[in-house]
């Protein structure tokens, strides 16, 4: 059996395009799988997974709950919020207390970029991260990379923009490692503010009009924009973002082609995405929510697998 070249998912940057792959076919397996009237397969009953998630989530942490459960594993989610962080409990003492409970594996989220990578360092245990501050999100770059795959036949020579809050996302991040991997070509679109100062030395290129991005592109990566992480206003207000970074039904229409719009989600209607656009035929948000369990078996799945 082919296996991962790694013991954890960290980051993009850490696995190579022979991992993505391995990680697409499986995943095309339990698509099939999670599409029967029965979605359930055993392969997973001796293993304990912990979801341990700092900040919070909704669609990420039910996709991976659902994903463990659909491969039989044995779930236990602790959330931040109620437990002993709150009295001054470090992330290795938390974490360590329950791997004592003989967990196998920890699917996490953190604030902190590189909290993941730090713990695989310091406890015994698969890691996976689902998201450690505006570094990186892994399975959301796979996921994303997949729905592409799935709609348009291969990422290889596919133009991508990725439109939005880019210097606060760890969606962009992980999108850009996972795209050039695979050889799609790659630009972002967004404020002058809202784009990282140095994002050319990764091979990508910026383009501040929305129109020509959207010209040029196969598929467009419409980004939330992240309130909660800034310190200051990056624009003088909403509506005058929605106004140029926004797309709308009237802007894809006047394109003189169809392309692939996306989401990693949640929306803010009206903002980044209008409803006519999200609700679209042109539209994959949907399938990515379907791919992102698919996506999450297959990497639980091939990590589990490694486990002594």
């Amino acid at each position: 059996m082919k296996e991962l070249s790694v013991n954890h998912l960290l980051g993009i940057k850490y696995i190579n395009k022979n991992d993505i792959d391995l990680i697409f076919e499986t995943a095309d397996h339990f698509k099939e799988v999670i599409n029967r009237p029965i979605k359930k397969v055993p392969s997973l009953r001796d293993i304990t997974i912990a979801n341990v998630f700092f900040e919070n989530s909704t669609r990420t942490k039910l996709s991976f709950e659902l994903a463990q459960k659909r491969l039989s594993a044995d779930v236990i989610s602790f959330s931040a919020a109620q437990s002993s962080v709150k009295k001054g409990e470090t992330l290795i003492d938390t974490v360590n207390n329950i791997l004592s409970m003989k967990v196998d594996m920890v699917v996490m989220r953190h604030s902190n970029p590189g909290a993941a990578y730090f713990l695989s360092k310091n406890v015994k245990a698969s890691i996976v991260n689902a998201g450690d501050g505006a570094h990186e999100h892994p399975t959301q770059a796979l996921l994303d990379s997949y729905s592409i795959r799935e709609k348009l036949g291969e990422v290889a020579g596919k133009k991508v923009v990725i439109v939005g809050d880019v210097l606060h996302s760890r969606v962009a991040l992980s999108n850009i490692y996972a795209l050039q991997m695979q050889g799609a070509d790659v630009k972002v679109c967004g404020p002058k503010t809202l784009i990282p100062r140095h994002i050319e030395s990764l091979g990508v290129r910026v383009e501040p009009n929305l129109r020509k991005a959207l010209e040029w592109c196969d598929v467009a990566n419409m980004l939330r924009v992240q309130n909660e992480r800034m310190d200051v206003n990056c624009f003088p207000s909403t509506r005058e973002y929605a106004q140029q970074y926004g797309l709308d039904k009237v802007l894809l229409d006047s394109l003189n082609k169809e392309i692939v719009i996306m989401h990693p989600g949640p929306i803010n209607r009206g903002v980044e995405i209008t409803s006519e656009v999200a609700d679209s035929s042109q539209s994959v948000i949907l399938n990515q929510v379907e791919n992102g369990v698919a996506i999450r078996m297959a990497v639980i799945y091939l990590l589990a697998s490694k486990i002594q």
